[in-house]
């Protein structure tokens, strides 16, 4: 369930799923489902989301794991010059 205030007309909107609602000023913000619309989002404030924020990580743990392993490698200066490269 969201809920957004107009800034416009100081209207709270709440969000219904099948129900579209309007605030009826200059703006016109609308509310449907998890869908906002204004004339200017600007002038529009979430008040609550129902969305909840969750922090995932890029890497595995496995992948983390490997990196670091990665870092410590030491890679000899000969073994790079004896490759030849054209």
């Amino acid at each position: 369930m969201l809920i957004v205030r107009c800034k416009s007309c100081n209207v709270e909107l709440t969000s219904h799923p099948t129900q579209s609602k309007c605030c009826g000023c200059d703006n016109m913000t609308m509310v449907k489902g998890d869908t906002i619309t204004a004339v200017d989002l600007s002038k529009v404030v979430m008040v609550n989301s129902n969305k909840e924020n969750t922090k995932s990580a890029v890497l595995t743990s496995q992948d983390l794991q490997f990196q670091e392993e990665r870092k410590r490698r030491k890679v000899s200066r000969s073994l790079l010059d004896s490759v030849d490269i054209r």
